[in-house]
């Protein structure tokens, strides 16, 4: 197994970081394939997301998002290209 870990300081504040979770959720969901359940904080929300071969959460807070992933064996071999492409697309939504 593979582990995956991704660390995104902001200035977004809450209100827009937590837009963005649900975003990059949606994204995740019709693009890869993801179950996505999406829990609201009172300081953090965080996104559980899994599909066969890959489990996770993606926490976003008032100032941090933390991706956490774990890619099971078949998928291990495939880590920097998964790991690039989730870079990537939560880049690509921090900087819209």
């Amino acid at each position: 197994m593979a582990d995956i870990r991704i660390l995104r300081p902001h200035a977004l504040g809450f209100s827009a970081a937590r837009k963005i979770a649900f975003k990059w959720a949606q994204e995740a969901e019709s693009e890869f394939g993801m179950a996505c359940n999406y829990e609201e904080g009172l300081e953090a929300d965080e996104v559980l997301f899994s599909r066969a071969g890959v489990k996770g959460a993606l926490t976003v807070s008032q100032d941090l998002f933390e991706l956490n992933a774990q890619l099971g064996f078949l998928l291990s071999a495939f880590k920097d290209r998964i790991e690039g492409e989730i870079v990537k697309n939560l880049d690509d939504l921090l900087g819209a």
